[in-house]
């Protein structure tokens, strides 16, 4: 019979789950001690570093995320359609209707995972930001308004 490796049940944990994981969640998950989930995670990421792969494990603010390397985002946005998450979409929306808002006030209207939302927008190319003052400032791209047909935006 075939035992479960931790460190390949860690990484199926992190590519079914799609989002930055702690170490107490994947311990959770894995249904094993932090320390455990912790060791099979380093080896698991010394593994990615070494197979020179087009997925790599990196550690966020929110924890750990199995993801795919820079040098292939361009990809992303040529081969995969948006689907695009109904908390995603009003995020995207937030930023389409003011046609430009700073980061910190998206914050404030949406929350603490705008941070995340604006991430993902930016790696699938429908906003960009660019430094303003302490924060950054979101607009929709070109993109974004072929995508959506979008001749102009409303003023509001």
């Amino acid at each position: 019979m075939y035992i479960l490796k931790l460190t390949n049940k860690i990484e199926a944990i992190l590519y079914l789950k799609g989002e930055p994981l702690t170490l107490n969640q994947l311990a959770l998950y894995a249904d094993c001690q932090r320390s455990q989930a912790n060791e099979a995670l380093v080896e698991l990421i010394a593994e990615y570093g070494h197979r020179e792969s087009a997925l790599e494990i990196v550690e966020t603010g929110d924890g750990y995320s199995l993801q795919l390397r820079a040098t292939y985002q361009s990809l992303v946005q040529t081969l995969v359609p948006a689907e695009l998450s109904t908390s995603l979409l009003r995020t995207l929306a937030a930023i389409a209707l003011k046609q430009s808002i700073l980061q910190s006030e998206l914050i404030e209207l949406r929350g603490t995972s705008a941070y995340q939302h604006v991430q993902d927008l930016i790696s699938l190319g429908f906003i960009k930001k660019r430094k303003n003052g302490r924060s950054f400032e979101l607009s929709v791209t070109d993109k974004f308004q072929q995508y959506f047909e979008i001749d102009q935006l409303p003023e509001i």
